[in-house]
């Protein structure tokens, strides 16, 4: 009784490491993350690609309603997996922060100075008595002089830079299926079709397209801009279609 006792101690102090260095409450916001829906992004010479899969709990709910991907800077975008609410204040705090830039020095954030400043908050809640992790996980994506970044962030507060990465449900099986299929020099259009097909992996068939949310931030310009549904559906029917004659 008394191991079961100090065990329940470590569980629930979010301050408190285990005797092995662990931190219960932090892989517990990991698990959290794992149920939610995948998210993918990936890096081309072109740009940056971000995709989501945002299936909805019933056919009555408002799909448009269910947000996955986020502008957070006219050259930053964010994919969440795990709790929405929590995925929310992070991204307000990822805007003020890009705002905050442009007010004091007129001058576009960096994505990498954006995530940092973001697992930074994350990992203050490790810290802090009487709080919880943020049970998610980010995809920060964008252009910073001119080079395409990526990042992922952790309920850990740390932040991972990636070529192609995955969160979410089912991530190993997504994530090897980047790691396989990835190529550096993919263009947008063909960024756009391994992250769908990558979405696609865990499933018996081809995602929908209206399951779908993708978007994309650009070297030319370095503009976030969401793919429209009409383009995914085109994209999805020559996966389709492929996959049919194979």
């Amino acid at each position: 009784m008394q191991g079961q006792s100090q065990q329940q101690a470590y569980d629930r102090g979010i301050t408190i490491f285990s005797p092995d260095g662990r931190l219960y409450q932090v892989e517990y916001a990991r698990e959290a993350v794992k149920r939610g829906t995948a998210s993918v992004g990936l890096r081309t010479p072109d740009g940056v690609v971000l995709a989501a899969n945002r299936q909805v709990s019933s056919p009555l709910m408002e799909r448009s309603s269910v947000e996955k991907i986020h502008k957070a800077d006219d050259h930053v975008g964010i994919a969440s997996a795990g709790h929405v609410a929590d995925a929310r204040q992070l991204i307000d705090l990822a805007r003020r922060r890009a705002q905050g830039e442009q007010l004091r020095y007129g001058q576009d954030i960096g994505v990498e100075t954006l995530t940092r400043a973001v697992t930074d908050h994350i990992q203050e809640y490790t810290q802090t008595g009487g709080a919880r992790p943020f049970g998610v996980a980010l995809l920060v994506g964008g252009v910073e002089d001119g080079e395409p970044r990526l990042f992922e962030t952790d309920p850990s507060g740390t932040d991972y830079e990636w070529q192609a990465a995955a969160v979410g449900g089912d991530r190993d099986t997504i994530q090897g299926y980047l790691e396989e299929h990835y190529r550096e020099d993919l263009d947008i259009d063909g960024g756009i079709e391994l992250a769908v097909r990558a979405l696609s992996e865990p499933e018996d068939g081809v995602v929908d397209a209206a399951d779908v949310d993708v978007a994309t931030v650009t070297t030319d310009d370095e503009s976030f801009r969401s793919v429209e549904e009409d383009r995914l559906e085109s994209i999805i029917a020559e996966i389709d279609t492929e996959e049919s004659d194979e």
